[in-house]
């Protein structure tokens, strides 16, 4: 007969794996018009929860003000979420933050800082110095992860994108990281960045590392281009098996948008990527609700 007994057998056996999204946007100059407008920022809020990991570039927030608006509407029912932002990073007055939105029951930020762009043999390459952040995730599949995000000039796209395998070394000597995901805007497509020149980076001819957007990804809302201008690459064995699937988050599709209505959120859609990751802690939903179906059914039985 089976019993209690052989439920909580069961239940302690369940591993608690959930999918760990890590997502890319780029904003499109995400400032204070964006924020006033109740339909683009409630959109903006529901691509944000949709991952663990949420990289936002192309924000313009010097005060604080927009992210601390956003954080408050991500909190509004539960407080999960905690952001870390760069500051503004560019040229003259230009300039831009690279924003990490993360859910805090998750993991919490060990670590945080702005790649120095001063090698004497080529100073100054990135326009947006990268803001490179190390998270300790609470899973034993994966307790360290690192992640390098890049908003590339367009037309240096390759050689912002070549430097910045400078950048995964001088990370990996710094914190001796073994997982690392380089992601953001690249503009590596279309006329920025043809496929023979991709094919001779760093960071596409190592084997240790892996492109997951793939060229033929289209990663822009504008229904007249096709291009793979965001990517999310990855570094590392470990973290390598871990990616269960990867693409883009159509939120014209799924959201129901015109393509007029989601131009106004960006021109991009987020690129993201999903972890089989197995979470130390309490016991998930999913394995809770399915004890109790079983402990339901078996008692059904059981009393017949």
């Amino acid at each position: 007969m089976f019993s209690w007994f052989h439920l909580l057998v069961l239940y302690s056996m369940w591993p608690c794996v959930w999918p760990f999204k890590i997502c890319a946007f780029n904003a499109q100059h995400f400032a204070d018009k964006k924020v006033a407008s109740k339909d683009i920022f409630n959109i903006v809020v529901k691509i944000v929860q949709r991952c663990d990991i949420c990289l936002l570039q192309e924000v313009h927030d010097p005060k604080g003000l927009i992210v601390s608006k956003l954080m408050s509407a991500l909190n509004s029912q539960h407080d999960t979420y905690l952001a870390v932002s760069s500051p503004p990073i560019g040229r003259k007055t230009y300039t831009e933050q690279y924003v990490f939105i993360y859910k805090s029951f998750r993991m919490r930020v060990k670590d945080q800082y702005k790649y120095e762009d001063d090698d004497p043999s080529a100073p100054d390459v990135f326009s947006r110095e990268p803001y490179v952040v190390r998270f300790g995730l609470k899973s034993s599949a994966m307790q360290d992860l690192v992640i390098i995000p890049q908003h590339t000039e367009p037309r240096k796209a390759f050689t912002e994108l070549e430097a910045l395998y400078d950048v995964v070394k001088d990370t990996k000597s710094r914190w001796s990281c073994k997982n690392i995901i380089v992601m953001g805007d690249f503009n590596a497509g279309c006329s920025y960045l043809s496929k023979k020149r991709k094919k001779t980076l760093r960071l596409y001819t190592d084997p240790d590392f892996r492109w997951l957007i793939s060229d033929s990804t289209d990663t822009t809302v504008k229904e007249s281009t096709s291009c793979p201008y965001d990517r999310i690459v990855v570094y590392g064995r470990q973290l390598t098996n871990l990616v269960k699937s990867s693409g883009i988050y159509n939120f014209t599709k799924e959201l129901r948008l015109s393509e007029e209505e989601a131009l106004k959120v960006s021109d991009h859609y987020p690129v993201e990527m999903d972890l089989n990751l197995v979470l130390d802690g309490s016991r998930t939903l999913l394995p809770s609700f399915m004890l109790i179906i079983l402990s339901v059914t078996f008692g059904l039985r059981n009393s017949l």
